[in-house]
């Protein structure tokens, strides 16, 4: 069996962002915030029975929204849970999603205390002007007092997430939020291009953002200053100094396993290889999640001719690739499942095989999306 991992939604914020389509909503004075750890337990409580769990979990990565609204108490309560019903591995990685609009030392140094390990920061940007663009509430100082504030909390592994192509914007603004990152000493760095998800105000309303040439020339040059100061890619938009990959991710990359609690939330389940790789999923609204946690969600199992695209969709984003022994384990298929495909790949140079294993060339690596296109008609 895979690795298991635990991701956990929390799905409020202070603010919806213009360019947000995952599931959040506005902070209330009312937030059920007590009732709606109860219902995070007993979400846990009923995966497990449902689908027969009795793996350790090997990471805790709890999203949202801004979980960092909820109080050290709350997240006590909800860890307690947590640890009184499923096992952890040792040096279990625990990771908190906040913005820099909700730091403060004394409560961060309490979530550090509970066994929190790891923050993933959401600056997005160093420029006011950008960030007004974003529909961010946090300026850039405020942005650059949350990591100093993470220091000094205890935080010795945190993210820092940055955007590019951002409307209006040239490599120069990219380049700057990449140099103040770097000198704020984070040990991960996620980087990746804003694009315009369906559903949201900026596909709706979309800004004026740069043309594709200057887009990959920004990209470019951000890549290179990261590389000069040691942070490693590791995966389409990940970087980090030697020995802090995201563990938590690299668990979904490599398609291991993870339970989703939460409105909205999301899991992969390897139950009996190979015709029971199921994908789980939970009622969005926070409404009706709160009345029943398993009501209006459910699990679709993956129809065998899918896994070949669903494991190249992860695999291929990670600069290591995978391993033929790691492909027929993981999916019950045979490497020849990936035919033709993964040979028009080999011959246009889109992908190398060392070894037996396939990792994008830098070519592929620069057009992933046109390499994935051809694994999406794979034959039956």
């Amino acid at each position: 069996m895979p690795p298991l991992s635990l991701y956990i939604h929390i799905p409020w914020c202070i603010k919806k962002c213009p360019y947000c389509d995952f599931n959040s909503h506005a902070v209330k004075a009312d937030t059920p915030e007590i009732e709606y750890i109860d219902a995070l337990l007993n979400d846990l409580a009923l995966d497990l029975q449902l689908y027969g769990i009795s793996r350790p979990v090997s990471s805790i990565f709890i999203g949202g929204g801004t979980p960092s609204l909820f109080s050290p108490e709350s997240f006590h309560r909800l860890l307690t849970g947590i640890a009184q019903q499923v096992a952890s591995t040792d040096n279990l990685e625990i990771t908190l999603e906040a913005n820099p609009g909700t730091f403060e030392i004394n409560k961060f140094a309490e979530f550090r205390s509970l066994g929190i390990n790891r923050l993933s920061i959401g600056i997005q940007s160093f420029n006011d002007s950008l960030l007004q663009k974003l529909g961010r509430v946090h300026s850039g100082k405020e942005a650059m007092r949350a990591a100093e504030c993470a220091h000094q909390a205890g935080f010795d592994n945190f993210n820092l997430d940055l955007m590019f192509g951002l409307p209006n914007a040239g490599p120069d603004s990219s380049k700057a939020d990449i140099e103040t990152a770097i000198n704020l000493n984070p040990t991960h760095i996620s980087f990746y291009q804003l694009t315009l998800e369906p559903n949201t105000y900026f596909h709706k309303f979309p800004p004026n953002l740069p043309n594709d040439d200057v887009i990959f020339g920004t990209q470019q040059v951000c890549q290179a200053l990261l590389a000069d100061h040691g942070y490693q890619q590791y995966e389409v938009s990940a970087y980090s100094r030697p020995g802090f990959q995201c563990r938590h991710n690299l668990n979904y990359w490599q398609f291991g396993d993870y339970l989703g609690i939460g409105a909205g939330a999301h899991g992969k389940l390897s139950l009996a290889l190979p015709d029971r790789i199921m994908r789980t999923f939970k009622p969005k609204s926070p409404e009706q999640y709160l009345r029943d946690t398993h009501k209006n969600g459910g699990a679709d199992i993956i129809a065998r001719a899918d896994l070949p695209l669903e494991f190249i969709m992860n695999h291929l984003r990670l600069k290591q690739g995978f391993t033929v022994a790691g492909y027929e384990a993981t999916t019950g298929l045979a490497i020849d499942t990936l035919e033709p495909a993964l040979s028009a790949c080999l011959k246009q140079h889109l992908v190398i095989n060392r070894n037996d294993r396939y990792y994008c060339s830098e070519k592929g690596w620069n057009f992933l999306d046109s390499v994935l296109e051809k694994f999406c008609s794979l034959p039956d």
